[in-house]
């Protein structure tokens, strides 16, 4: 459990031994209230991926935790575009340590995608590298993120299937300021490079591979 958890976790133990009628009618209170606390954002991105020959239209409805910053938001969007899919669909996210913030399943249920952000254990990664078929992790935040690398880098090699790659924190912090509660994006993506626009509004993102799948 992760320590964003455990302050709520804590009061409600004794319930969480007796799965009775009251602890559900109770857990479920809990999670309307940390759904109202979320804001909604509506987006609509279209996505025109020359790398990828994928040209699409998306409307999301995304729901921002309380503790979830308008760079990480807006990451999460292009993170989106960028593995853009009929079946790929945004999750709960930061509100939970068992999904990813973005997944792509086929239609038997089976994990095809499995898109995480920020800076995940070694553990966290090998666990969702056996889970799903492609595992991409989108770091960000600087000179933060190349320590993270640079202690975990040896410690990855062996999984065939993940993909990392960095979003420089320049980037992230000019897309932090197109962030609003109803967007609609233009996100081109071409050679790997990102051109995000809303309105008059243009980010130009380079993404760094450093690591790829086998």
């Amino acid at each position: 459990m992760s320590s964003r958890d455990s302050a709520v976790a804590a009061p409600l133990s004794a319930f969480t031994r007796s799965p009775d009628p009251v602890s559900i009618a109770i857990f479920a209170a809990l999670g309307q209230i940390m759904a109202q606390n979320a804001t909604i954002y509506k987006v609509e991105i279209s996505v025109s991926d020359m790398d990828r020959h994928y040209y699409e239209t998306h409307k999301l409805t995304v729901a921002k935790h309380p503790s979830e910053t308008d760079e990480r938001l807006m990451v999460r969007i292009v993170a989106f575009a960028l593995n853009a899919h009929e079946n790929l669909e945004m999750t709960k996210g930061i509100s939970t340590d068992d999904e990813p913030d973005i997944w792509q399943k086929s239609l038997n249920g089976v994990l095809d995608v499995w898109v995480a952000l920020g800076l995940p254990s070694e553990k966290v990664m090998r666990q969702s590298c056996g889970k799903a078929g492609k595992v991409i992790v989108y770091p960000y935040g600087g000179r933060t993120a190349e320590i993270w690398w640079d202690k975990i880098r040896k410690n990855t090699t062996r999984f065939e299937n993940l993909q990392v790659i960095n979003f420089p924190e320049k980037d992230t912090g000019e897309l932090a300021k197109l962030a609003s509660r109803a967007m609609r994006l233009q996100i081109n993506i071409q050679d790997g490079d990102v051109m995000v626009s809303v309105g008059d509004h243009i980010v130009y993102m380079t993404p760094l591979k450093w690591k790829t799948a086998a």
